[in-house]
């Protein structure tokens, strides 16, 4: 005797999958607008918080902050793009710091990662602008671009950056993972022992070498968004453009 199969009508099969469809889009919807209100709050405490800040030292000292022109009160970032030279530019802020009376700071994120949290944002803005001490400052460190603006800092730092030629700056990427460079000789890099030319590198498809890390170099002028780090992206480019020229 065999068994007996109980089979949903087709029509009923099709509206629970229409429903299922239906409910997974709405709960999707709901995910998004519940990250979008969790980013806006955060970043109302960051504004407010930073806002304290400034309201602080003004009550502390007036006539001192009064008293700060221009150039004592500088802030610039030079938020330095892997192998352009950056080590060599950093050297000769370190040179004449003493001599002009600047102060530098290296900042220095985790495995070197460009990309802050929201709440490392936070702390970012709020440390700058809180540390009177060490202005006029000037920063150097592989992190993207970060709008203070968007914090409610009234007197935004200054940004430079050097880029190169994104076919030479992947060959001497590839060239230091290999052999490093005069400045830690004795630090064991990542492609250590690998003698491949980077012409070799390219055909074989190794991942150092590979034709997307061309892109490097536009997120460093865009911002903390995961869309500017897919590569081709129109309009990571634009905001980079965008950046370049205003800020």
């Amino acid at each position: 005797m065999g068994l007996l199969r109980m089979m949903m009508p087709p029509k009923l099969q099709l509206l629970m999958v229409v429903a299922f469809a239906v409910a997974m889009l709405f709960l999707e919807n709901q995910i998004q607008k519940l990250e979008e209100s969790q980013f806006k709050l955060e970043r109302a405490i960051a504004r407010h918080e930073v806002r304290e800040i400034e309201q602080q030292h003004t009550m502390d000292s007036p006539w001192q902050d009064a008293a700060l022109d221009e150039e004592e009160d500088m802030v610039v970032i030079y938020n330095r793009v892997p192998k352009t030279a950056s080590t060599s530019f950093t050297n000769i802020a370190y040179d004449l710091c003493a001599k002009n009376k600047y102060h530098v700071l290296h900042i220095n994120t985790t495995k070197n990662n460009p990309v802050m949290s929201l709440q490392d944002q936070v702390c970012f803005v709020k440390n700058i602008t809180s540390w009177k001490e060490m202005k006029p400052g000037f920063y150097h460190g592989h992190i993207s671009y970060l709008d203070f603006a968007k914090f409610g800092v009234k007197k935004k730092p200054i940004y430079i950056n050097v880029i190169r030629d994104p076919i030479e700056r992947l060959v001497s990427y590839s060239h230091f993972l290999r052999f490093g460079d005069d400045y830690r000789p004795g630090l064991r890099r990542q492609k250590q022992g690998d003698k491949k030319t980077f012409d070799e590198c390219v055909a074989e498809g190794s991942s150092d070498c590979a034709p997307e890390k061309l892109w490097l170099q536009i997120p460093f002028f865009c911002g903390h968004s995961s869309e500017f780090w897919n590569i081709g992206s129109r309009w990571a480019m634009d905001q980079a453009k965008y950046n370049l020229v205003n800020e």
